[in-house]
């Protein structure tokens, strides 16, 4: 009678079977990241899109004026509660603070064009080319924000050439900082390249630079 030997696998046959693992690990990775990185796109953009909703219903409730420019309470302040219900809505899933709902020390991630302070939504004579909000970052080689909701910064507004409210942003949120995303004052919700984010200067691929942070003619309350 025939003895059932019973055959271990050698040292190569496991290092080969530990290796074709890992090579499996690292293209899964990059995919994997990928999901997630397009899920917060995803989230991103739903965030902005009820921040320009709840715009939308604070213009038709005070005769279509932006929020003033010499006010001490910040557009967040304005929004919420009552045009936007959470406070979770201005922080973006790429800023790691600790989110909160206390009006105090909630994380703000969104900025405001500085050129809408004050103005009459119907002056803007471009409304899909007008971005009206951004995430709006703090200088350095990674994607961080600053802002709170509080009147010691009240504004947590998008400057003129970039998003950035305490210094030069290097990039976007995502797409490794090369790519953000913005809602226009006609409420469309977009993902730009950075580079056409921060580009103001018309050219001939990019005629509409100047109308997306200051509308032509340039406004008056």
């Amino acid at each position: 009678m025939l003895k059932k030997i019973s055959r271990a696998f050698t040292l190569i046959e496991m290092l080969v079977v530990i290796a074709i693992i890992a090579v499996l690990v690292a293209l899964l990775f990059p995919a994997m990241s990928g999901m997630q990185e397009r899920g917060k796109v995803t989230q991103e953009m739903n965030n902005l899109r009820q921040v320009g909703l709840g715009t939308q219903m604070y213009l038709n409730d005070n005769d279509n004026n932006f929020f003033p420019a010499a006010s001490t309470t910040s557009w967040m302040l304005l929004l919420n509660p009552k045009y936007v219900g959470a406070w979770k809505v201005f922080q973006s899933p790429f800023d790691i603070r600790t989110a909160s709902q206390s009006a105090t020390d909630a994380p703000v991630s969104y900025g405001l064009n500085s050129n809408a302070l004050g103005l009459l939504a119907e002056k803007v004579t471009n409304p899909s080319g007008f971005i009206a909000y951004a995430p709006a970052q703090s200088g350095g080689t990674t994607t961080t924000f600053q802002g709170k909701p509080t009147s010691a910064a009240p504004g947590i507004t998008v400057l003129k050439d970039t998003s950035n409210v305490g210094g030069t942003a290097t990039g976007g949120t995502h797409a490794n900082r090369k790519r953000i995303n913005a809602v226009f004052s006609d409420w469309h919700v977009e993902t730009l390249t950075w580079t056409t984010f921060v580009n103001d200067v018309p050219s001939a691929t990019d005629q509409g630079a100047a109308q997306r942070w200051v509308p032509s003619p340039s406004p008056t309350p």
